[in-house]
């Protein structure tokens, strides 16, 4: 009886589980995620992704201490570039960093979950990159 109620419950679970997973889409190397604030674009791993006001096109202006509050959504080997929205941006320290439509991306040190938007707006220049 006790095997048989744990199976329901891991059952139960993986069905509970699964809509989250489905709701992620692939969009080049990033995924999406339902937030509070509607489909954000989010790194593989789920966490959002950020836009800074105060970068160029194509060009990072956050390094030093605003790096550690933002890290950047870096570039892993095997880059695939099939997708013409999504660009590699070199960063002054030699690492490569993805750029969605010519802005590079990047996460916030302080969202704690997958789904986390606490840095859309912060400064007035830090934005989640919705999708519709």
């Amino acid at each position: 009886m006790f095997h048989r109620t744990l199976s329901t419950i891991a059952a139960a679970l993986i069905i509970v589980a699964s809509p989250v997973a489905i709701a992620q889409e692939t969009m080049g190397p990033a995924t999406t995620a339902e937030t509070t604030l509607g489909t954000v674009l989010a790194g593989p791993d789920g966490m959002t992704l950020y836009t800074f006001d105060n970068d160029e096109p194509g060009v990072t202006n956050c390094y030093d201490e605003c790096a550690t509050n933002w890290p950047p959504f870096l570039v892993e080997d095997n880059a695939d570039l099939a997708d013409q929205d999504w660009t590699i941006v070199e960063r002054t320290d030699g690492t490569q960093m993805w750029a969605y439509q010519g802005q590079p991306l990047y996460y916030f040190a302080n969202d704690e979950n997958p789904g986390d938007v606490a840095g859309d707006g912060a400064g007035d220049v830090w934005h989640v990159v919705t999708i519709e």
